[in-house]
Formats: structure tokens, C-alpha cells, sequence
């Protein structure tokens, strides 16, 4: 007796048919494989099974043929790993493209109602440097990254250090030109198909990348020659789109010859007349130009001052508390949000640190007896840290009788660490926050050999700081890690390259900088198994001096030190 019996008639066993291939289909579907054509819908009820057994088979198989003709089809459409990689293949190989150290092109630029073309500039060097140049109209637009700080020359007509967002927006795509979509997944970057856009007569493909400082670019890719045909991103700030076309193949790698930029409002058509690359680039090229830069003061006596300051200042934080909201986020390998927390404390300083009290979950207030459980903890902190301080001082004191060095062995690395595995380039001075300050760079030294593993953590960094030379103060500082931090030789954790952290203050009640934004871009892989990328912001508000109003949840330990004259 043959399977078809069980069924009624013939009937049932043609809606079954059809009832299988739709879950297939619906299969399919869910699992965000593919999008069916229409025509193929429309095909497959047409199919009937023939009599005979041998032919009834021979049906099932050929519709099992037409899903597994389409599912590679579609799984490549969706699957951005393999857009990607056909186009490294169309644009020159991985192998060309791996040896590309820089790119360099030049060409004129046309904007709406110009009548004489101006001149475009654009130039990248491994790892991380960029560099672009708009000279049209009379005006210069400069957008740079050297590997350290990001900096621009817009409508002020004045050499600036872009911070925040900008500044990373800026730094992102220094790292997305010099990448060359090779090595992604290696150096953290997510990617996410995110379907399909008609753009400029081409069908393409849409890709999302996600740095690990959060930053994102789209990128769309022609369906059939698999170049880049353009690409969307915000860049310091202002909202860019980028469109391609006239690709040729220049040292092994093809590149545009016609480049339309839209940035925010302006569009600028770019005629390239020379492209090349593995050309000599020096650094100059990406650095503050030399007009803007000026003479680096006695670092060793101005940190030592900034330092033997830091116990007034510390002192005058005391007399203030505020509030803080930390936002972490955690991300997957795809750079998607896989979590993310909101929580809002109260705090104050004590001996230089910040003791906060957790008041509120995701936006919603504690529970009275959840509070009073943080209360609690709190207090029990404060008490320890006076123990400490106590410890530390009765220590200093016989120190200083004896005449020996107090520094204990697991203090913060110290500004003489600094000095001596980094060098400090670029100096200049600007207005940040209506105050006058000091900028500079600063990167590893190397020709200096680490010694322990303070020195060794301080010469993976490198960034950019501003300091107030009459507050003796650091207002504003920016690091990353030039490299993997293998602790226990990688096998404890290894903090990644790229690893970054700003911190930054305002200058409150024309006395004292105070910490008003702080955020840290870790990856990091524990026991060599477990691996996060994690991103954390913390903004500071709401600064009082201490009074009754302010003291409503715990008690101040400390008498407030009197405010010093305005340096």
C-alpha cells in the first residue's frame, strides 16, 4: 500500500504538497535566510505530483533542487562576511591590498556655483592615519587623524582638537580606509548585512560596520562588479555621504576616479587626477601644521607642579558632591547591543576619590529598603577608606622621620613614568571650555625598554592631553592602546588594541576643575575563552557645595577645606 493511501484522495495529498513546500518557504524565511522571489512563489503551486511513485519522487526532488539552487544564492546576499570578501577580490585581492602601506589621491573639485574648480586632497598611512583637504570657494575644510588626536580646520578658519564624538567619528575612519575591509573581525570591527538599496542606477548591497568605540558607517556594494559604490557616515559631526564610480586599477588596487561628497547640505563633485599608492607619506602630513604648533614648556617641572597641586585640589573637591548616570552597553561579535545598563548614583570626593551611593536602576528609584542596603555599603566604604588614609599617613610620617620614600609599590603609575616611556609632539595652545590651555600629543618612546609592568602598561599608550598651566590641572585626556596588553602572558586576560578611554572636566564656580564625562571602549579576553567588547559612559552633573540640603543621605566625614584664590 502506498503512503498516498493514508489520504482521502488525491486532493489531500496535493494540499499537503503545498503545505510542505510553504514550510519550507516559511522556514526559510524566518530564519532570515532569504527573501523568495516572486516568480518562484508563484511557480511552485503549479507543481503537482505525476502519478507513478518513481515520478512523484522525482517531483519532491525537484523542488528540493530549486530551494538549494536559491538558498546559496540568498544566504550570500545576507551574509556580510562574503560581500566583503568578493570586494577584496573585485577591488585587487587580499594580497594586493595587503601590501597597500598608503594611498594617496589629488583631484579638482566643483561645488554648486563655484565657477573655479578648487583642489581635493586625500591621503591614509597604516595603521591609522588620515588625512582630507576641500579647498573650493575660498574656504578650506581639513579633517586629520595622526594616530594620536583628531583635529579640523572648518568654518572658524582655525586649526581645532575635535573631542567627543567627532573626535572619534574622525578616528574611525582613519581606521576604515586604512583597513581596506581586510581583518575585521580582527581588529574588532562588527559587520551586519543590512539589505538591499537602489543607489545611483546600481543595485548594492548594504553593509553596517560597528567600531569598537561605537562609531558606525555603511558601506553598499555594487551586485555585480562588487566594488564599493558608496558609503554613509557622520564625520566630526556632519552627516557624509560618499558616491564612487570610474574605478581603475592603480598598483593592484582599483580605485574611483569620480567622487560625489555630500557633506550636510554642500554637494562637491571630485575629478581624480592622480592616484597612487606606497608612495612615501611623512607624519607632518597628519600632524598640527607648524603655524599652529608652539614651544613645549619644562614638562618635568610642570607635571611635578601639576602633581605637588593635585593634594589643594583634592582638598577643594571635598566641598562638593553631585550626581552621576553611568551607561554601560555590551556588544557581540557582530557589534550589536547584546546589554545594556543605566544607573544613577550620588556621590562626593574623599582623599581623592569619588564615593557614590546608587540611587536609581534603568531611570526607576530604588526600593527604600534597597537604598538603605546602599547606604550602608557606602558608609562602610567611607569608613575603610579613612582607615586607609590613616594608615597611609602614620606610614608618610615615620617615613619622613627615617628619611626613606613612602610611595607604596601599588600606587597609580606616577608622572616620572610618563616622562620616561613617552614622548610628547605637537604642542599648541587653544580655548577649551573658555579657558586658555596647553595641548599636546603623546605616544611611546621607542627606544625606551620597559622595565615592570607599570612601564609596560604606559608604553602601550598613546593620546592627547590639555592641561591648565595656571590651575596646574589636567582638563582633558584622551589614550588608547597602540597594542594587545598581555597580563600573565595573555593567558590571565589581554586587553586589545585599540582600547581607549577620555576623561574630562569643567572648571565649576571659577575655583576648581571638576569631572564632568568620562568614557572607556574596552575589548578584553579573560583565560583566553572569554571574550566582550563593553562600552561605558559616565557624565557627572548637579555640583552643590556641601550644606544640610546636600548631606540628605549620608554624612559628610570631613570638615570643607576653604576655596584658594582663583589661580
Amino acid at each position: 500500500m502506498g503512503w498516498e493511501s493514508r489520504f482521502r484522495n488525491t486532493g489531500t495529498i496535493h494540499s499537503a504538497r503545498k503545505k510542505f513546500v510553504r514550510c519550507c518557504i516559511e522556514r526559510l524565511r524566518r530564519e532570515n535566510f532569504c527573501e523568495l522571489p516572486a516568480g518562484l512563489r508563484n511557480f511552485l503551486p503549479l507543481i503537482s505530483y505525476p502519478k507513478g511513485t518513481m515520478r512523484r519522487a522525482f517531483s519532491l526532488l525537484f523542488v528540493f533542487f530549486l530551494l538549494l539552487l536559491l538558498l546559496p544564492c540568498c544566504c550570500r546576499a545576507q551574509d556580510a562576511s562574503k560581500i566583503i570578501d568578493q570586494y577584496v577580490k573585485a577591488a585587487g585581492g587580499s594580497k594586493a591590498l595587503g601590501k597597500v602601506q598608503t594611498i594617496l589621491v589629488d583631484g579638482t573639485v566643483q561645488a554648486g556655483g563655484d565657477d573655479k574648480p578648487g583642489t581635493y586632497t586625500f591621503r591614509v598611512k597604516l595603521p591609522n592615519r588620515y588625512y582630507m583637504e576641500l579647498r573650493s570657494g575660498g574656504k578650506t575644510d581639513i579633517e586629520a587623524y595622526n594616530g594620536k588626536s583628531a583635529w579640523h580646520l572648518g568654518a572658524s578658519d582655525q586649526n581645532e582638537t575635535l573631542l567627543g564624538t567627532p573626535a572619534l567619528e574622525i578616528e574611525a575612519a582613519a581606521e576604515y580606509y586604512n583597513s581596506k575591509f581586510l581583518g575585521l573581525s580582527k581588529k574588532k570591527i562588527g559587520a551586519a548585512y543590512k539589505g538591499t538599496a537602489s543607489l545611483h542606477g546600481h543595485e548594492t548591497y548594504q553593509v553596517e560596520l560597528t567600531y569598537p568605540t561605537g562609531v558606525q558607517r555603511k558601506a553598499f556594494f555594487d551586485q555585480q562588479s562588487h566594488l564599493l559604490v558608496a558609503e554613509q557616515a557622520t564625520l566630526a559631526g556632519v552627516p557624509l555621504e560618499i558616491y564612487y564610480d570610474d574605478y581603475r586599477a592603480t598598483n593592484g588596487m582599483k580605485i574611483p576616479y569620480k567622487i560625489a561628497l555630500h557633506r550636510g547640505a554642500q554637494v562637491y563633485a571630485v575629478n581624480v587626477t592622480r592616484a597612487s599608492t606606497n608612495e612615501t607619506v611623512g607624519e607632518r602630513v597628519f600632524d598640527f601644521p607648524m603655524k599652529s604648533q608652539v614651544q613645549l614648556p619644562d614638562l618635568k617641572k610642570l607635571f611635578e607642579e601639576i602633581d605637588t597641586n593635585q593634594k589643594e585640589i583634592d582638598k577643594i573637591r571635598e566641598n562638593y558632591a553631585g550626581t552621576q548616570v553611568e551607561e554601560e552597553t555590551e556588544y557581540d561579535k557582530a557589534g550589536m547591543v547584546s546589554k545594556k545598563e543605566v544607573n544613577e548614583y550620588t556621590f562626593f570626593f574623599l582623599n581623592g576619590d569619588e564615593v557614590t551611593t546608587l540611587v536609581k536602576k534603568d531611570g526607576k528609584p530604588l526600593s527604600e529598603a534597597d537604598q538603605k542596603k546602599e547606604n550602608e555599603k557606602t558608609q562602610k566604604r567611607i569608613e575603610e577608606a579613612q582607615k586607609k588614609e590613616k594608615k597611609k599617613e602614620e606610614k608618610e610620617e615615620k617615613a619622613k622621620e627615617e628619611g626613606k620614600d613612602s610611595k607604596e609599590e601599588n600606587d597609580e603609575p606616577g608622572i616620572e613614568v610618563f616622562l620616561r616611556v613617552s614622548q610628547f609632539v605637537n604642542p599648541r595652545r587653544e580655548r577649551f571650555r573658555g579657558q586658555d590651555v596647553l595641548v599636546f600629543d603623546f605616544e611611546p618612546n621607542p627606544e625606551y625598554k620597559p622595565k615592570n609592568l607599570e612601564e609596560r602598561v604606559v608604553k602601550e599608550l598613546a593620546g592627547v592631553v590639555w592641561i591648565d598651566e595656571k590651575a596646574k590641572d589636567v582638563v582633558r585626556l584622551e589614550a588608547y592602546f597602540v597594542g594587545d596588553l598581555h597580563i600573565g602572558g595573555g593567558v590571565l586576560a589581554n586587553l586589545q588594541k585599540g582600547t581607549s578611554f577620555a576623561f574630562e572636566q569643567a572648571y565649576i564656580n571659577n575655583e576648581v576643575w571638576l569631572p564632568t564625562y568620562m568614557e572607556a571602549h574596552v575589548g578584553l579576553r579573560l583565560l583566553l575563552v572569554k571574550g566582550f567588547k563593553v562600552n561605558v559612559t559616565t557624565k557627572y552633573s548637579d555640583y552643590k557645595r556641601f550644606n544640610v540640603e546636600t548631606m540628605n543621605t549620608i554624612n559628610k566625614p570631613k570638615e570643607a577645606a576653604e576655596p584658594p584664590t582663583k589661580p
